[in-house]
């Protein structure tokens, strides 16, 4: 669900030169391989179910194509160290599959992507087949940074059945949240569960979701960081009163804040989509444990409301964190069989792929073009969980499958826009959001001075990368 790379300042502002030289060293002027129908191809779906579902799609597609594809799971924390270490060998793998934004933009930004690969691919395909907002954030301009394959939102979780006693609205404002955490936190009940672990990139994203509701950029159009502006302000202290006055004590984390959530304990949360499968009692290892929960299985996912996108005081309009993951193809690729394996897996294999796990895998293409629909269709009917299996459809109320569709429209991301993916990218290794949220929450610093510390932080990262 998150990408949990770290490192230092200094191997992240190394980074470029080293993949650089790598490739100059190990790759030749032209870089591409020779064409011998046999490709390597990286994906970070490397759960063992999920590595076994797409080998399936991987087999057939090698009947069809004559291509061979030696399928490698690879950690999501550990890709940026392997790429840098398969660049400075000569040896990158043909494509990757399943690369967060960030980690697309840092690719990028190092040289190491066959973006004319990757548009013609998405001209094969049909650009209208795609999300518009998926074709954007994976874009430079005209360049095609990737090919965007699915996605997963941070969603805003309440508990309806309380929210209807107390006579309180959705949650979809700062306003209706703030006044929501403060009526509901008591009686052994917190307002809300939000993150707070200052090393944890689960964190920094369940903040941005809350700053990208109240307009709050990471940077200006310059790059320079903007984290002191008074709507990130405003974030911060929302933030603060959220999870430190209406919040559990002690650090939360992502595992924690969902089990406080599961045992009936908090009115409130945010959490990936990747949430529902769980919350659907599909998983043994995570189920709700909720006092009502032991006779009625179903009774937190039945009294669950969903905010997919929230809006603050100081937006023009609602808006939320999400992920969009894509197929990379590197600039050593074998061009023609990796296009071929792309076209398949947003294609013939689409359906299987997103469906290993649909309530994270939103499909980014609707459809083809002679059948509009039809992925989107696939996807409302795929089953997900592990020890059980239930449809989106059938284990939540009418409509939740649209606002999760609907939901990837208002989708933002900071600094994407701007054109600083690669500090994005780096943000995520050092985590200065995260930090300065840790130690707001934690009573150390006052929303005032976290916001002066992250953007500090921040703006010396950027610079470092220059």
């Amino acid at each position: 669900m998150v990408w949990k790379a770290r490192g230092t300042r200094t191997a992240l502002a190394g980074l470029a030169a080293t993949l650089v030289a790598g490739l100059l060293a190990g790759c030749g002027s032209s870089g591409e391989q020779q064409p011998d129908k046999r490709i390597t191809v990286w994906t970070q779906e490397n759960l063992p179910p999920r590595m076994a579902a797409t080998k399936k799609v991987v087999r057939r597609f090698e009947k069809e194509s004559g291509v061979h594809v030696d399928l490698v799971g690879v950690d999501e924390a550990q890709l940026p160290q392997l790429i840098m270490s398969a660049a400075a060998a000569g040896k990158l793998p043909d494509v990757i599959g399943a690369v967060p934004l960030g980690q697309v933009w840092q690719m990028y930004g190092n040289g190491l992507l066959h973006t004319d690969v990757t548009r013609k691919i998405v001209a094969d395909l049909g650009p209208k087949t795609f999300r518009s907002n998926a074709l954007s954030l994976t874009a430079d301009g005209d360049k095609r940074l990737a090919v965007p394959s699915d996605a997963w939102l941070q969603l805003l979780v309440y508990r309806k059945d309380l929210f209807a006693k107390a006579g309180l609205k959705a949650p979809t404002s700062y306003a209706s949240a703030l006044k929501a955490a403060a009526k509901l936190d008591k009686g052994g009940m917190d307002g809300m569960s939000l993150a707070t672990d200052p090393s944890d990139v689960f964190t920094q994203q369940s903040f941005e979701d809350l700053a990208l509701a109240n307009g709050c950029r990471l940077v200006n159009d310059k790059g320079e960081a903007t984290l002191d502006s008074p709507a990130c302000r405003t974030s911060f202290k929302t933030y603060d009163t959220l999870a430190r006055e209406h919040g559990a004590p002690g650090t939360q984390s992502v595992d924690t804040t969902r089990a406080t959530y599961f045992a009936g304990r908090s009115a409130m949360m945010v959490w990936s989509s990747f949430l529902l499968d769980e919350l659907a009692g599909l998983r043994s290892d995570a189920l709700p444990s909720c006092p009502q929960c032991k006779k009625d299985p179903d009774f937190l996912a039945r009294n669950t409301g969903i905010v997919t996108a929230l809006q603050g005081p100081d937006a023009q309009r609602p808006a939320q964190f999400g992920e969009i993951t894509s197929w990379a193809v590197t600039r050593t690729a074998e061009t023609a069989a990796s296009r071929s394996f792309v076209d398949y897996m947003m294609g013939k294999g689409y359906a299987d792929w997103f469906g290993m796990a649909p309530e994270g895998k939103i499909p980014v293409r609707n459809g083809t073009p002679k059948d509009p629909d039809v992925f989107r269709t696939a996807w409302r009917e795929a089953d997900m969980g592990v020890d059980k299996k239930r449809s989106l459809k059938q284990a939540y109320p009418d409509g939740l499958t649209d606002q999760l569709l609907d939901g990837i429209k208002g989708m933002r991301r900071w600094g994407l826009t701007e054109g600083q993916g690669i500090l994005v990218g780096a943000t995520n290794g050092e985590l200065p959001v995260a930090k300065a949220i840790g130690a707001m929450t934690g009573g150390q610093e006052s929303p005032d001075s976290a916001v002066e510390e992250a953007n500090s932080e921040v703006e010396a990262l950027r610079k470092s990368l220059q």
